[in-house]
């Protein structure tokens, strides 16, 4: 660990040495990345956050999920309420469905087990991205964002078959009792406007490293280079990967990209995961399952149709 703590010591300071002497560029990069999170995070994931959640607190998960109960059990072996964050998961996007799965942990409706084998199945992007901005922006084909979002939601679904019989070592699973359940408008208006402005400085901050790790991505040919920032952060990442791969290798990248969410997405979700406590080794090996099984799925179904 020590040895970590000094790499990123070291990085810290590089970054903030090329902030004094080039201030422009990282300026720059750090209006991009609000006016990213501004213009595309912030509409639609915000009222996600806090309808979600007022939702979750008035047990709407509970009083719609008995039709998904015995499909749960059987796939996934999680409680009906899965289903729900699923759906939402998949309807919004990065990171209300880990958002959700702490709530529902939260206000007594999950155990800590439940959540931990939630996590890789409701934390998905979602279609106004993929289809959308992936597919007709930056590929310049809508048929193709259809495919990367099949690939991207079979994948989920066959991570969270994966991680069904997943069992915590410790003696926390259990359901946890929260006296404060209740409907408080004041606390869901900030507890969403902590939730938004969190993600939002995460996406700034890894446009501002993504900036100062430039110079090494450009020793690579654009595609590695590509590659890395999307590993990094998946909306730069995918632009870049448009401009320089054949449709049917960006589909392949950017179903990889996605399903793996990038470490600045991973670290959004983890922000929102903190409540449960979820082991960072565990939840980025789910990703990275999820991104290996999508990208599975992309090339049999680029295969046969494309």
């Amino acid at each position: 660990m020590k040895k970590y703590n000094t790499f990123l010591c070291i990085f810290i300071i590089y970054i903030l040495i090329n902030m004094i002497i080039f201030p422009k560029i990282y300026i720059d990069a750090t209006l991009s990345g609000i006016t990213a999170w501004a213009f595309n995070v912030l509409p639609s994931v915000l009222p996600f956050i806090f309808f979600t959640k007022l939702l979750t607190n008035l047990n709407f998960s509970q009083k719609i999920s008995k039709i998904f109960s015995k499909p749960c059990k059987l796939l996934f072996n999680t409680p009906s309420c899965s289903a729900y964050v699923f759906i939402s998961s998949i309807v919004s996007g990065y990171p209300v469905g880990a958002k959700m799965t702490a709530d529902l942990y939260q206000c007594g409706q999950i155990t800590k087990n439940d959540a931990f084998k939630m996590t890789s199945f409701c934390s998905t992007s979602g279609p106004m991205f993929i289809i959308g901005a992936v597919g007709t922006m930056m590929l310049g084909n809508a048929f193709l964002g259809y495919i990367i979002l099949t690939s991207h939601i079979l994948g989920a679904l066959i991570n969270g078959i994966l991680y069904r019989n997943l069992k915590i070592k410790d003696n926390e699973d259990k359901i946890m009792l929260n006296k404060e359940n209740k409907m408080d408008l004041s606390s869901l208006v900030l507890d969403s406007a902590i939730s938004i402005i969190s993600i939002g400085t995460i996406i700034a901050i890894f446009f501002v490293i993504i900036t100062a790790l430039s110079p090494l991505f450009n020793l690579f040919p654009q595609p590695v280079a590509s590659i890395f920032s999307g590993i990094i952060e998946i909306t730069k990442g995918c632009l870049d990967i448009s401009k320089c791969l054949s449709p049917k290798l960006a589909v392949l990248a950017t179903t990889f990209i996605i399903s793996f969410g990038g470490i600045s997405t991973l670290l959004q979700s983890l922000t929102m995961l903190n409540k449960i406590q979820i082991p960072i080794w565990l939840f980025v090996l789910q990703k990275l399952t999820h991104a290996l099984i999508s990208t599975l799925i992309a090339l049999l179904i680029v295969l046969i149709i494309v």
